[in-house]
């Protein structure tokens, strides 16, 4: 069941890259990234306090924890990496990616206490190697700014600190609650940054690509892949991370259904690298792992049987 919600988490995950794309089209990337935040963040409020109201406030000891996931995981993470894509190819992009799942590791075998088996570190370096196979064509012929990586590079950190950080502080609160905050502090956090970066170069145009680029970013990502992304962290937040090594090849099929882009043997290869990785470190099982038999637990009953206990 855990790979099924994996894969499909990945799918969705992909897929709000071309729905950006098409978003693109009608205006600038912050100012469409705050207008899904903001909008996501409301539908949310309306449902869990004025539609649904069984759903319980923050308490005053959960605020912060809030404040700090929507402006890691919304305002920093998105909006940083939204940005970049002005100074950084996409292939640059789906590269910093795959280093997700290492800080997480990283970050977690320190802040919490876990241990990252050899097998999974392998895992990960063989899935990491597939997807820079994937995309060397275009860091090759691409160019990148110094400030596009550091923009970057601070999203994907972003994203990994708040990964562990929600993983530590074990929230009390259903996800759908701690979604509807985290989208709308961050979106509100985004407005005035997004006033200050884009002021000089916004644009917006009211047609058919901005309206779909929202619905399903709303609806599908900031919404249904944020609920399933949290319940997928509090089972293993490195795991969870791990499932990121498969966005950029579910990204390469989708493109080519929905932007005619091509695939190439680059990227068959790197799809089987990825998967490779994935079953080497155990996040998909191709058969369920018996467990073996508590002998312990058996020679203590059959020793107070024998002694009349």
């Amino acid at each position: 069941m855990e790979t099924v919600l994996g894969l499909f988490f990945t799918l969705l995950w992909s897929s709000a890259a071309i729905a950006t794309k098409f978003g693109l089209n009608s205006t600038t990337p912050l100012v469409l990234a705050t207008t899904r935040f903001l909008i996501a963040g409301g539908l949310l409020f309306l449902y869990v306090y004025l539609f649904n109201k069984k759903y319980p406030w923050p308490r005053a000891q959960e605020w912060i924890p809030l404040i700090f996931l929507g402006l890691l995981n919304t305002t920093i993470y998105l909006g940083a990496t939204f940005w970049a894509l002005n100074y950084v190819s996409a292939g640059l992009f789906n590269l910093f990616v795959t280093t997700n799942p290492f800080v997480v590791a990283f970050l977690s075998s320190i802040w919490l206490k876990r241990r990252v088996s050899l097998q999974e570190w392998i895992g990960m370096v063989i899935a990491a190697f597939g997807l820079l196979i994937g995309i060397w064509p275009s860091i090759t012929t691409s160019e990148a700014s110094v400030n596009g990586l550091i923009i970057l590079g601070l999203g994907m950190g972003s994203m990994a600190i708040g990964s562990v950080y929600f993983k530590k502080i074990n929230l009390h609160l259903p996800g759908i609650v701690i979604n509807t905050w985290q989208v709308s502090i961050g979106g509100v956090i985004l407005i005035p940054i997004t006033y200050i970066l884009e002021k000089e170069n916004t644009f917006l145009k009211l047609d058919y690509n901005l309206l779909g680029s929202l619905i399903w970013l709303v609806f599908f990502i900031s919404i249904g892949t944020m609920l399933l992304w949290f319940y997928l962290l509090k089972q293993d937040a490195v795991k969870a991370n791990n499932w990121l090594f498969m966005t950029p090849i579910f990204g390469y099929l989708l493109a080519a259904i929905f932007l005619n882009e091509s695939i190439t043997m680059f990227d068959i290869t790197a799809t089987v690298f990825v998967v490779m990785g994935l079953l080497f470190s155990g996040n998909i099982a191709i058969l369920p792992i018996k467990k073996r038999p508590n002998r312990i637990r058996r020679f203590s009953h059959d020793s107070r049987r024998k002694n009349g206990k």
